[in-house]
Formats: structure tokens, sequence, C-alpha cells
């Protein structure tokens, strides 16, 4: 019987919902890129890729700014579309930050104080998240640098997250006028235990990527500085496991000298991602030996976990943060917003709970009194 009727490679048909419109070169933006998939030994798979999504805003520390968040939904989609692509690498320029959420000059400057608009923009924050969740390729979080506030949600919707050690992973919601609700009240306590989810969500602390690791929230951990032709471990970060005080000290911060001399080792250090992109290679060559719809069956058997009790609250989140857009929220994103002017990201929380607690209204007059004042040299 003849297979002449079957359609030839140059007429399958474009599933792509966006094309390239959504993507740029020029930063703020978010980058495509197709990388071709390599073998153990460094050679070139011929006609398999993995999509790179890139955040590309580093001035801004990748923060998404709301069309960068379109960019990433139609990243998202076009690798899950594209028959050559065996994962998607999810990931951001620079050697600082992966991603610290969304960007807070957008939010000061034009969602606060407008509820109607800040919804429609979670509106495509949640598309973000599910354009994560939904895509038909596993997603690979390839961690740079930093990922705080949004930008450890929408890393914990990827299905594995390789990370270099001087990353640093934590919230910023109840401390700039939110709650992490974009993901991080229903992810957490899936890889941590509850009350490490719950101090990590609320306290606003940022903890290592080693310290990560041992909770069991990343996949895997390595050094990107080099001292000469040697990688060496993240000096800010304590990797001796040893007791004091009755606690084994690991993955947690140095302090005081160490710590102000280890700064000064990262300013000036050679950063080298070449360990980070041979561990992600390893992932994608595993990916590319293995049925991919028996591959993605499994991967969406394990994000449905994710996704019910994303999906049970999504809406309800949305509502809320689009509110809080008129008190908390704009005193939160402002004091961040005019940090170099006051000397100060945060309002005066007790001054602002005494307000409360006499039943002041939430107007100009609160507003004054509990954000920072300009210094005296501005």
């Amino acid at each position: 019987m003849s297979l002449d009727w079957l359609p030839r490679e140059g007429d399958l048909k474009d599933h792509d919902l966006y094309g390239d419109e959504f993507f740029s070169t020029e930063a703020p933006g978010v980058k495509y890129e197709l990388h071709p998939i390599v073998d153990p030994k460094g050679n070139e798979v011929e006609g398999l890729f993995s999509a790179w999504v890139v955040l590309n805003n580093p001035q801004q520390l990748n923060s998404y700014t709301t069309e960068m968040v379109k960019g990433v939904i139609a990243g998202m989609h076009k690798a899950s579309m594209d028959r050559r692509v065996v994962a998607v690498i999810f990931t951001a320029e620079g050697t600082r930050s992966f991603c610290t959420g969304g960007n807070t000059k957008e939010y000061a400057e034009y969602y606060s104080k407008r509820p109607k608009e800040y919804g429609l923009y979670m509106d495509l924050f949640n598309g973000m998240v599910d354009a994560i969740l939904t895509c038909k390729k596993p997603v690979i979080c390839r961690v740079n640098g930093m990922r705080v506030a949004g930008g450890q949600e929408i890393g914990m919707a990827c299905d594995l997250a390789i990370s270099v050690d001087t990353a640093i992973y934590g919230q910023a919601g109840p401390r700039h006028g939110s709650a992490p609700v974009g993901g991080s009240t229903d992810f957490l306590s899936g890889y941590l235990s509850f009350d490490d989810a719950l101090w990590n969500c609320v306290s606003c602390e940022l903890w290592s990527a080693y310290k990560m690791k041992l909770k069991g929230l990343i996949t895997k951990v390595v050094p990107v500085l080099k001292d000469g032709d040697k990688f060496v471990r993240n000096p800010l970060v304590i990797t001796d496991k040893y007791v004091d005080d009755g606690e084994v000290v690991y993955g947690e911060f140095e302090r005081g000298e160490k710590a102000k001399e280890a700064k000064g080792i990262l300013k000036s250090a050679e950063y080298d991602f070449s360990m980070l992109d041979k561990e992600v290679n390893k992932i994608l060559y595993t990916f590319t030996n293995l049925f991919p719809d028996c591959l993605m069956k499994s991967v969406d058997g394990i994000r449905q976990k994710k996704r019910f009790f994303w999906d049970m609250n999504k809406h309800d989140h949305r509502h809320w943060l689009a509110a809080n857009m008129q008190g908390e929220a704009f005193l939160g994103f402002t004091a961040f917003n005019t940090k170099k002017i006051t000397g100060k990201d945060v309002i005066d929380f007790v001054e602002f709970r005494r307000q409360e607690a006499e039943g002041a209204e939430m107007n100009e007059e609160l507003f004054e009194a509990v954000l920072g004042k300009p210094l005296e040299d501005n």
C-alpha cells in the first residue's frame, strides 16, 4: 500500500499561536533560542534541540515586565509545538540573577492604586505559570543567580532546577506589600517541610542554594566561580558540616568580616557557567533517550500535584492581589521603588501597625506617616 498521501516534512502544519512577535534581543525582553542537543562526548545531535526561554533584563535583576510575561508564555507554547525540541531551558542573562519577580518600578509607577489594571496583569501572570505547568516538554530552570519572590514562583513551576552556588532563594511578599500567592503558597510545602515552607514563605529570609538543595527544593548545585583554572565554591556560604550551638551548620551564610571578605571576592571573581551547562546537557541527553510521549505522561503525572493546588487557588488569589494594590501593595512597592531617595526599601512597620490599631484610614496622611522621608542630600 502506498503511503504517498502522508504529509512530508515541508507540509507539516504549524501549531504555534504566537510566532516571534513577543521575543526580542533587546533588554528588557525575552529571548527564544534553539540550542543543539549534545551527547556525552560533546557532539551535536543532528535535528534535535533544547528551546531556551531567556529573561533578558539584567539591569533590573531580570524582573519581568508585562511584555516579558507575554514572552515567557509565547516561548513555552512555541517549544511545545516544535517537534524538534526535547526540553525547555528557562534561564536568564547575566551572573547576578535568574529573576527577582515582577518589575517593581512598573508595579509602583503604573499598577499601584489601579486594581483593575493589576487584575488584568495577574491574568497574564497566571497564564505564564500555566504555560510552564502545561508545556508539553520538560522545563528545566537553569538558575544563573538569585531566584527571589515571583522569580522563585516561576522557578518552582518548572520541573527541575540546576543552580549555581551563588544563587539565593526566598520570598519578598509580606515585607514588600504582597503575599507570595503566585505559586509559593501552593508549591513550597510540596518541596519543604510545612514548617520550613511557612517560615520561608513569610519571613522573607534569603537561603543559599546549598541550603535549598539540602532541603529538597532544587535538583543540583554547581560552583560557578573560577580561581585560575579551578572552580571554587561560593565563599559567602558555609559548606562544611559542623555543629555550632547544637545545630549542624551547612548552607548558612557567613557573617561579619568573613561575609565582607566573601562579598568582595564575589564582585571580582571570574564567573564560568560551563559546569552548570554540563549538568543541563546531561539531563537533556537523558530526556533525548526516552520515549517522548512516555516521558511527558510521566512529567505531567508529577506536575498534576502542583497544578491541583495552583488551579484551585489562582483565581481567588488574582482578585485579592488586585484589591491589595489599593493599600499595602501601594506602600510596599512605593517604598522599594523610592529606596534611592529615602535610603529605605520598606515602610515603618511599627508606625503602620500603630496607625491601624487606632483605626486610621488608608489615605494620604497614613501613607506619608509610614513611607520613608527623602535623604537630606537628595
